[in-house]
């Protein structure tokens, strides 16, 4: 995968070691056969160069945060900064506000100078102190705004979308000679990116659903008949939903949206289990069942497909079957959906926003852009932002973390 450079880079690193060489990292670290594929995709290993392209003494830098909340953007942010004050000793580092709003001076609030006082103990806490928005911005109102305060290198931290908008930055920047470098650092609790092993946000959102898990299936077990119907975050992939049911192990039913199911198949499931085992958890991923839903098409300012309510839909159509039966079933409905959102990163994610932060930083001294920084298979990478758009990758119904879903369930593999 060829990433583009702004040009040679001529200025020596301050950081006095651990420089990587142009080491490739493969796609898949293992295929049928022993043998790689002769179209076998390799990615540019991340890391600190021994020379840059930008000047550190007179480089200015900006970050962005778009899209939904998720756990770890604040570490993002004061990883980031850090390693341009502390690291290259960059002596002013913009903070945007209100997401690509902000660089359009008549719509946003006005970038904030980030400095130590300001980012201490922000990794302590949810959410962004940049604030955020969804949609686009118009991109030469943009470029003329960044182009206005000398911004050098663009930071942007969200989704496939923010990540596109952040390449028309670059395209546009260069349109005009003046050189941006537009890094991306993927953002998204759903761990749907491609060629992305782990996103940030992921291993603290499983954490919080494991635990309101734990209170749903209390109270199933605490009455007759109880049924807990936990919704959980998964637009178009149901990593959360699975993992949150495998470590949790209290999970009779996990619906995701890669797996279509019929309403009565599961129903009659259901019913088996209840007559069996007195209660049942059930886990359902927002993107779940779309198709049993009659969908709007409405779009959100970023353009994607609204969802309809599968939680509140399942929730009903339970309550309503048993009725229909004079069956006796208590329901629990839970949606902590932006309770784990706003959450702040666990450890584990704290370390990965950190060194994300940091390669991220290390890209763009060296003249890098256009590119997403990614954690794929234990390495960290440089992945054209393009190859991140193309689309998102999916819970394999064959693969081991559904089959793992299948045996701490016991649910059938397919509700027909």
């Amino acid at each position: 995968m060829i990433i583009h450079t702004l040009g040679a880079a001529r200025y020596p690193s301050p950081l006095a070691s651990g420089e990587v060489s142009d080491i490739l990292v493969p796609a898949v670290v293992q295929w049928p056969g022993g043998m790689p594929p002769g179209d076998l995709l390799l990615f540019e290993k991340a890391g600190p160069r021994a020379k840059l392209f930008f000047d550190p003494a007179v480089t200015r830098a900006a970050i962005v945060t778009c899209g939904g909340l998720c756990p770890g953007l604040n570490n993002v942010i004061r990883s980031v900064m850090r390693e341009l004050t502390y690291g290259y000793g960059v002596k002013f580092v913009l903070g945007i506000r209100g997401g690509y709003c902000g660089l359009d001076p008549s719509r946003g609030k006005p970038p904030v100078e980030l400095t130590e006082s300001l980012v201490d103990g922000i990794h302590k806490q949810g959410g962004t102190m940049l604030g955020t928005s969804r949609g686009p911005v118009d991109v030469t109102i943009a470029v003329d705004f960044l182009i206005s305060q000398k911004v050098n290198i663009l930071f942007t931290v969200g989704g496939d979308g923010t990540q596109r908008g952040g390449n028309a930055l670059y395209q546009e920047a260069a349109k005009r000679g003046h050189a941006l470098a537009v890094v991306g650092i993927p953002k998204t609790i759903d761990n749907d990116v491609r060629f992305v092993t782990r996103t940030f946000g992921f291993g603290t959102a499983v954490d919080e659903a494991v635990r309101v898990i734990g209170s749903a299936h209390t109270e199933a077990r605490s009455v007759d008949n109880g049924v807990s119907l936990v919704k959980l975050m998964g637009r178009h992939a149901g990593f959360i939903a699975a993992a949150a049911t495998v470590a949790s192990q209290d999970v009779n039913f996990c619906l995701i949206p890669e797996l279509p199911f019929s309403l009565d198949g599961f129903l009659e499931s259901l019913e088996q289990r209840l007559a069996n085992k007195g209660h049942a958890v059930i886990v359902v991923a927002e993107g779940a069942g779309q198709d049993l839903l009659g969908k709007s098409g409405e779009r959100d300012a970023s353009g994607n497909v609204k969802l309809e309510d599968i939680g509140q839909f399942l929730r009903d159509a339970i309550s309503t079957h048993f009725k229909s039966r004079n069956s006796e079933m208590i329901m629990r409905y839970f949606d902590p959906s932006y309770q784990i959102r706003g959450c702040p990163a666990n450890t584990e994610d704290a370390l990965l926003c950190d060194r994300m932060g940091r390669h991220a930083v290390h890209a763009a001294m060296s003249g890098r852009t256009g590119l997403v920084v990614s954690f794929l298979n234990g390495q960290f990478t440089h992945v054209p932002i393009d190859v991140i758009a193309a689309g998102g990758k999916r819970v394999d119904l064959d693969g081991e973390l559904w089959r793992a879903v299948l045996s701490s369930t016991g649910q059938p593999a397919r509700f027909c």
